[in-house]
């Protein structure tokens, strides 16, 4: 009864730790150690909404600076 299946006992990322791998790889030092814990370890779908984040926040920053240099 104890027994755990194969997926139910691998480490979870935590919030902290996706955002971390995101961002380094959205800037493109993420380094192959940690690609590869991501992989074994990781929930793809946590990446994927992380990554759409940071896309949407990067877009919105540039949208923003954009306007207010051309504003002046």
């Amino acid at each position: 009864m104890s027994e755990r299946s194969g997926d139910n006992s691998r480490p979870k990322h935590g919030l902290w730790a996706v955002v971390k791998s995101a961002l380094a790889a959205f800037v493109g030092v993420q380094s192959s150690e940690n690609r590869q814990r991501d992989f074994e370890h990781g929930n793809p779908l946590a990446f994927i909404i992380a990554g759409v984040i940071g896309t949407i926040v990067f877009i919105a920053t540039v949208a923003l600076v954009v306007g207010y240099v051309t504003s002046r």
